[in-house]
């Protein structure tokens, strides 16, 4: 593997993270929790769920499964776009 395809590798991991951060903070403000009450109902700090939410570090699988649980989702859903979001407090989707 030369070094250009691990530093795309690397590129294209790192905007996965980006990607997966943005969908998760989307749904949590969607469904009208803060960080602080994500953390809460996954039991996990508020600091790492901002470093996902930032796309600074990537969740283990069981850690989606109990971020999805606590934003009422399935895994899939942090995956997919075109999923159609639960309506935001102001009735927007």
């Amino acid at each position: 593997m030369s070094a250009y395809s691990i530093v795309r590798n690397t590129s294209v991991v790192r905007t996965l993270q980006q990607k997966l951060g943005r969908r998760i903070a989307l749904l949590r403000t969607r469904v009208g929790i803060t960080q602080e009450m994500l953390a809460e109902r996954t039991s996990y700090s508020v600091d790492f769920i901002g470093l996902i939410e930032r796309g600074v570090n990537a969740p283990t699988l069981a850690r989606l499964k109990d971020i999805a649980d606590a934003l009422s989702v399935e895994v899939w859903h942090l995956f997919c776009p075109e999923v159609m979001l639960p309506k935001d407090k102001s009735g927007k989707k």
